[in-house]
């Protein structure tokens, strides 16, 4: 057996993250509409978008059980666990883009202690996303 701690190529980038959504045409609409991203796959219980070299795989939260059983799917207002952050050069503008899109920010723009400034909204799933300058 390797150990794969010595590994250069182990971990590598994160290929794909799934998220659980109770609603799968609304979260792929606010993807396409917000991110301005296609669809890459479908099927009746999935949707994926490619961010970068990342794909997010959106999975209705009833096929989800079989795919991490024993462990269980928690619902979407239970409180947030992550959150996405994505860069973008202008978080101001960012903002009034987002809001012309019809979207509801959480916080922000905001100046963060640490030197960045920061907004943060959710998708219809519950997942926090910020754009960070």
């Amino acid at each position: 057996m390797t150990d794969k701690m010595n590994d250069p190529a182990w971990p590598g980038g994160i290929s794909a993250i799934t998220l659980f959504v109770e609603d799968l045409d609304a979260t792929k609409r606010f993807y396409r509409e917000v991110f301005g991203l296609p669809v890459t796959f479908e099927d009746d219980n999935s949707a994926v978008f490619v961010f970068g070299n990342t794909l997010i795989n959106l999975l209705k939260t009833t096929a989800a059980h079989e795919l991490i059983a024993p462990a269980r799917v928690a619902h979407s207002d239970t409180g947030s666990r992550l959150q996405f952050t994505l860069a973008v050069d202008d978080v101001d503008a960012m903002c009034k883009d987002l809001s012309a899109r019809g979207v509801t920010l959480l916080n922000g723009p905001m100046d963060r202690p640490w030197g960045i400034r920061t907004a943060s909204f959710r998708d219809p799933g519950g997942h926090i996303w910020e754009i960070a300058q």
